[in-house]
């Protein structure tokens, strides 16, 4: 990153907090409406040395790691499946590219009547989530292979594990790690959503509660954290993906 591409990275929050800041003491919108930025910053330290900060951020990583291990082991195995297989492609594809249309909070209401509000519910919402993107970008990068690189592979008898460490692996790690990386932070929007409608800790009930309690800067303080941890994990994700591709271009 260049020296002015820095500098815009953070002017540009600045001038959002300063602005934030000058429409609250415009008096344009009422206090219940508009907190202040320093408003929500004394929020964010009194809920960090309560601990309740803490807690509710680890709930919901908990949540997302397992939910999204689950997810991109299923999306992983999926999406092979069907890229190798014709015939599997040809019973369940149809099925999955019309389930991969539906948003997955729409499954919110059928999940719950089925689990609960309790943890299932929430690792089951992160679990598809993940699953469908993590499987879309494994069978497209399958399918991307060249079909001469598996006849070559036939011809010498390659075993399978071979076939597959060798060529399948290799030639399908970016659109893998894409896949992967978009659905981490798709997994991670729609855990705060689901939290949001039915959970008992976590960022989103935190924001939940703040509502139901009129505390404006509960909520903002909850949308600072939820967008400073997105940002983390794609960046992070960004980070690894960079560094597992970079013998593409060496």
């Amino acid at each position: 990153m260049t020296p002015q591409s820095r500098i815009a990275a953070v002017a540009a929050p600045l001038v959002l907090i300063l602005l934030w800041q000058l429409a609250c003491l415009s008096g344009a919108f009422p206090a219940q409406v508009l907190v202040p930025p320093s408003e929500v910053a004394r929020t964010l330290a009194a809920l960090a040395s309560s601990g309740e900060l803490e807690r509710h951020i680890g709930e919901s990583m908990f949540r997302l790691g397992l939910g999204y291990v689950i997810g991109a082991l299923a999306g992983l195995a999926f999406g092979a499946t069907i890229a190798l297989s014709r015939w599997a492609e040809a019973a369940f594809g149809p099925f999955f590219l019309a389930l991969w249309q539906v948003p997955v909070i729409a499954f919110v209401p059928m999940l719950v009547i089925f689990l609960g509000i309790d943890e299932p519910f929430k690792v089951a919402i992160v679990i598809l989530a993940a699953f469908f993107p993590i499987a879309l970008a494994t069978f497209d990068g399958v399918r991307g292979v060249p079909r001469t690189w598996f006849e070559v592979a036939r011809v010498y008898r390659t075993r399978l594990p071979d076939l597959v460490w060798r060529i399948l692996i290799p030639a399908t790690v970016p659109a893998v790690l894409t896949g992967l990386r978009l659905a981490l932070t798709r997994a991670w929007v729609v855990l705060i959503a689901a939290e949001l409608l039915a959970a008992d800790s976590g960022i989103g009930q935190m924001m939940e509660m703040g509502r139901q309690m009129f505390r404006i800067d509960v909520v903002l303080a909850g949308v600072v954290v939820s967008g400073v941890i997105g940002f983390a994990l794609d960046r992070g994700a960004k980070a690894v993906e960079r560094r597992a591709t970079r013998w593409r271009t060496a």
